[in-house]
């Protein structure tokens, strides 16, 4: 059974479940004739706001009491975000339990019998239910995550391929609130600002135990594949990826179109085109450099092909504040290569300015190595970087030394630093690429000494 298949084989199941529920949805909204008096015995309050009616048994406290308000902040940037518009005949308008003791809800026939046990929330139609969270955030984002999937179901008809529902629901979930406004769609600059998320730290230890994490493994995967946290995780890498991208942005935001596609997978594939491979490879370094505050804009790879290297050298010049460079230089595999390095420039400005050269600095390291320290990869074409990731293959450079690929392919050059801090950094330096005189490698990969 293909992708298409099983997505709408999920959905379907859902919409039977929701047709058997009716009755018993029909009967729960008799609760909201009840005073609020009769839902406390219950241990139950409600909470209303122009989008949401939410029961819950939590105490009275600001961070509970706020959920409708701002739960009516984000119906705007979801009508937004897939272009819809905000007004409906009759008003768009959702239900939610809250719960910390479930059993309390069954016994009011708000949560019916017929809900399948879950573990965080679950959604059917503009209804949805969620259990307690261990942080204000977290609360608020399975709040947001479980409405974005009602808002998709009832107002997109449905949610998708299971990575595309889980992660634009993760990704409209994640979120900043500063002085009572919401902002969706927020890519965390600090883990801070999102406890008990942890979404990066997944990435980041799944890429430590070598777990294949490539796009086109999340695109087929199944509901069941997807049930754990890191499935989360990886469906919201994917989504944020793409969203984020300045070349992918605009045609991944386009796909809420095509939820009802059976074929959804290769009609976005079709629709992001010739970067579809090019997009695959970078999907690779965005989980290979993850970082809270990942900048998409500085570290977004030119894929155009290197030429072939002048018998005089080439003189390239790289700057500090962005990411993989390509030099626009095409190395052979096991042909060694001289490379000489020069320049200053600033790779830290608070509290004070750290000038650096490219042998870097070691008053601080990122990944192991100096911070401003120049590195090389040898990156193969876009398809074949995207099935064998290089990045984990980085060469130290600094001043310069030998350099024989494993591989072909064109060689990137960047100072060592982290993708989140590169707007800080100032200046550039310059990079002599030169054919060595002498001869074979000394050892199968590649080197700089």
């Amino acid at each position: 059974m293909g992708m298409g298949a099983k997505s709408s084989t999920r959905v379907f199941g859902r919409l039977l479940l929701l047709a058997a529920l009716l009755p018993s949805l029909a009967a729960a909204q008799g609760v909201e004739d009840l005073s609020d008096e009769a839902l406390a015995r219950a241990g139950i309050r409600r909470l209303e706001s122009e989008r949401l009616t939410l029961y819950t048994d939590l105490p009275s406290i600001p961070a509970v009491d706020q959920l409708p308000a701002l739960f009516d902040q984000a119906y705007p940037q979801w009508c937004q975000y897939f272009r819809v518009p905000e007004e409906q005949v009759p008003p768009w308008h959702a239900t939610a339990c809250l719960m910390r003791a479930p059993e309390r809800f069954k016994a009011t026939g708000l949560l019916p019998p017929e809900v399948p046990a879950f573990q965080h929330g679950y959604t059917l139609g503009d209804h949805f239910w969620l259990n307690e969270q261990p942080s204000d955030y977290y609360r608020r984002h399975l709040l947001l995550h479980e409405g974005a999937h009602a808002f998709m179901f009832t107002r997109l008809g449905t949610c998708g391929p299971t990575w595309y529902m889980e992660g634009i629901a993760e990704l409209l979930a994640t979120h900043r609130l500063a002085d009572d406004r919401l902002e969706l769609k927020y890519f965390p600059r600090d883990r801070d600002e999102v406890p008990y998320w942890g979404r990066i730290k997944l990435i980041e230890d799944a890429n430590a135990a070598g777990e294949d994490l490539r796009l086109e493994r999340l695109l087929p995967t199944s509901p069941r594949e997807l049930t754990d946290r890191l499935g989360y995780a990886w469906a919201w890498g994917a989504a944020a990826f793409l969203d984020g991208h300045p070349r992918a942005r605009d045609r991944f935001r386009q796909a809420a179109k095509l939820v009802r596609a059976p074929d959804f997978n290769r009609r976005l594939e079709s629709l992001l085109d010739d970067d579809w491979a090019q997009l695959s490879a970078e999907f690779g370094l965005f989980l290979h450099d993850i970082e809270y505050g990942y900048d998409f804009a500085r570290t977004q790879l030119d894929w155009q092909p290197g030429k072939r290297l002048p018998a005089a050298g080439k003189k390239v010049t790289i700057q500090a504040d962005r990411g993989w460079q390509n030099t626009g230089v095409a190395l052979e595999k096991g042909k060694t290569y001289e490379l000489r390095a020069a320049g200053r420039y600033v790779v830290h400005q608070d509290p004070q300015v750290w000038w650096c050269e490219p042998g870097g600095v070691t008053l601080r390291y990122y990944r192991g190595r100096p911070l401003g320290e120049l590195l090389a990869v040898v990156v193969p074409a876009a398809k074949a970087a995207a099935k064998s990731p290089p990045w984990g293959d980085a060469i130290p450079v600094g001043l310069g030394g030998a350099l024989t690929p494993a591989q072909a392919g064109t060689l990137f050059l960047k100072v060592n630093d982290s993708p989140a801090e590169l707007a800080e950094n100032q200046g550039e330096l310059q990079v002599e690429i030169k054919s060595a005189s002498a001869a074979a490698p000394t050892s199968a990969g590649a080197r700089a000494n």
